[in-house]
Formats: structure tokens, C-alpha cells, sequence
């Protein structure tokens, strides 16, 4: 929805590229991406062809998944505005192509006749404004260490569009330079290299009917996240933030229909004090109290949000190890 400029490129390009690949491979040739043929030949041609339609499945993938995810440019800023990045940022990149290649042969003595052929230039300056503009949003952490946010797996296909090819760094390089140039305030690139209006207006009359897709009636709009893709991470925690509560109520009446509740105090020991009268008669020994453990402020701060306070948070999550399902169905519980 308000991305037809990402759709058309997501369908037409792998389309043609799926094309190619399978039934018209001797047509491949046309639309490799020959930087001696470019130079030595003058076939200009061959950086429109070369540098548009990936020849590569793998690539071809990786691309695709991008561009799907970096739609949030042209819902942000407009298809005119987000086709005159792409655009600018293909100009550039065809620049920084050659230059790189030349200053790799002069410095390191490595000939490069060709380079991999797709969209990929563009796709890599689209990082900067992915990196600078859009929010951070811890999902989880792995291993208590490493965080996983919003942002993780586009970092994660950019690393494996980045080890597709031998010299696919150099298009990922001059796609990053294109795209801070692009971006830079200072070179005022974006007023120089921009799509016209009558052009925006002419393929908004055309093209635009054909790739435009109705508003999802399905999805309910809560949630105050800055960009869409926010919003639905905060409607999917809402989501299993009830399944959680729904599943805890399902176990509560089913202990009930057995005639007994679950003995949480064998599960959480310092919470005992809270239904155990005789809890101080039977408190272990100072030394045999294991050292308290961290707790997360991010998960504190969950429990809180769901109405308990911040002694009761603490306590849980301390006495279930950081485990905030346990730590949720204790509190619900009691």
C-alpha cells in the first residue's frame, strides 16, 4: 500500500531476471555488466542493461527482499521524491563503479573486466537513510548479549547480498558513497539529480493505476510507532501479550476444575512470604541465599505496563530467573 514505485521494481526486475535465467539465457549477454566492453567498445548501453536486471537468482532474492523492506521510503517521502534517491543514487554509483575499478588496478594491480549485474547500487545506498532516519526497536537479545532489533534482518540480508559475489564490495561501496552524498546537505546533490514533475506526473497517470494496491482493511491501527513497520511489531506484542493472558486463564480454570491450584511456592521460593504465614520460621540460613539476580529494566518495565508494580516485577522476575512468561503467570496467579 503507497509503495507502487517498490512493487513495480520488486515484480518487473525479478521477473525479468527469473526470465532470463530460465528460458532466454542467450540473451544474458546483453545484460552483463562488461566495464571493458563500456570503455573499450563505448557500449554505454550496457550500464542501463548491466546495472537494472540482476542475473544471479541469489541476487536476484536478496534484492527483492530489500526493496521490499525499504518501501517504507516511498510511504515516508513520497514516490516522486523516493524514485529521485533511486534515481541520483544510480548516476552516482555508475560513477563510483568506474573510479573504484581504476583505483583498485592502480593500487592493488587487479584488472576488473566485470562487475555483477543488477540493481544493486541503489539497494546499497538506501542503507544510509535506513541506518540515519529509521528507529531502533530491541526486539530480544541473544545470549543476554547481542541485540535483536527491527532493524537486525535487513543488516543480516545486506551482509548476504554483500558475500554473493568476488567484487560485489566495489557495488556496495559506491552505492554507500552515492548514498551519503546523496543525503549530504552540503553537496546539494538531491536539487541536481531529481525526477520532474511532469515525469512524476506522467508515470503517476500511467504506471501508478497498474502497481497501486488497495489500503489492508485487516489490520487495525493501533499504536503510536513512528513507521508502520513499528506499529505492527507493537500490534504483534499486543497480540501475544493476550494469547499469554488467555492461556494463563485456560490453566487457572482448568486447576480449579481439579480441585486445586498450582503450588507456586515450590516454584518460587522467595516469593513464599507473600502466602506462607509460617514463611519466617522456616527462612534459610544468610549463607545459603544465592546472590540476587539482574534483573532487566526493559522486562520491569513491561510488567508495570501490565498493572503490577514495581516490588511485585522485581520479585518475580528475580525468583523465575528473568523469565518473563513465568514470571507473568505467577503475578496473574496471585
Amino acid at each position: 500500500d503507497k509503495a507502487p514505485l517498490s512493487k513495480s521494481l520488486l515484480l518487473v526486475l525479478s521477473a525479468i531476471s527469473i526470465l532470463l535465467t530460465l528460458l532466454f539465457q542467450h540473451y544474458q549477454k546483453f545484460f552483463a555488466y562488461n566495464l571493458q566492453a563500456i570503455k573499450e567498445d563505448f557500449q554505454i548501453w550496457r550500464l542501463v542493461c548491466g546495472r537494472t536486471v540482476c542475473l544471479d537468482l541469489k541476487d536476484t532474492f536478496c534484492s527483492s527482499l530489500l526493496i521490499y523492506n525499504f518501501r517504507i521510503f516511498e510511504r515516508r517521502y513520497g514516490s516522486r521524491k523516493f524514485s529521485s534517491f533511486l534515481l541520483g543514487a544510480w548516476m552516482l554509483s555508475a560513477l563510483f563503479d568506474l573510479l573504484l575499478v581504476e583505483i583498485t588496478q592502480y593500487i592493488f594491480g587487479i584488472t576488473i573486466n566485470s562487475l555483477p549485474s543488477g540493481f544493486l547500487g541503489p539497494v546499497f545506498a538506501l542503507f544510509v537513510p535506513f541506518y540515519s532516519s529509521i528507529p531502533r526497536v530491541q526486539v530480544t537479545q541473544v545470549l543476554g548479549h547481542f541485540s535483536i532489533t527491527n532493524k537486525s534482518l535487513v543488516y543480516i540480508l545486506g551482509l548476504q547480498l554483500l558475500t554473493s559475489g568476488s567484487y560485489i564490495w566495489i557495488l556496495a561501496l559506491s552505492g554507500l558513497i552515492s548514498g551519503i552524498c546523496y543525503n549530504s546537505s552540503i553537496l546539494k546533490v538531491h536539487r541536481i539529480l531529481c525526477v520532474p514533475r511532469w515525469v512524476a506526473k506522467l508515470f503517476s497517470w500511467t504506471l501508478e493505476p497498474v502497481f497501486s494496491s488497495a489500503e489492508p482493511t485487516n489490520e487495525v491501527r493501533v499504536g503510536m510507532g513512528a513507521t508502520v513497520d513499528i506499529q505492527r511489531q507493537q500490534r504483534m506484542e499486543l497480540l501475544d501479550r493476550q494469547i499469554m493472558m488467555s492461556q494463563v486463564a485456560q490453566m487457572r480454570r482448568q486447576r480449579q476444575q481439579q480441585g486445586g491450584m498450582i503450588n507456586w511456592n515450590r516454584l518460587f521460593p522467595p516469593l513464599r512470604h507473600r502466602h506462607n504465614a509460617n514463611y519466617q520460621d522456616h527462612r534459610p540460613s544468610e549463607q545459603g541465599i544465592p546472590p540476587p539476580t539482574e534483573v532487566s529494566e526493559e522486562q520491569v518495565a513491561r510488567l508495570m505496563e501490565m498493572g503490577f508494580s514495581r516490588g511485585d516485577a522485581l520479585e518475580a522476575l528475580r525468583a523465575s530467573n528473568n523469565d518473563l512468561n513465568v514470571a507473568t503467570n505467577f503475578l496473574l496467579q496471585h
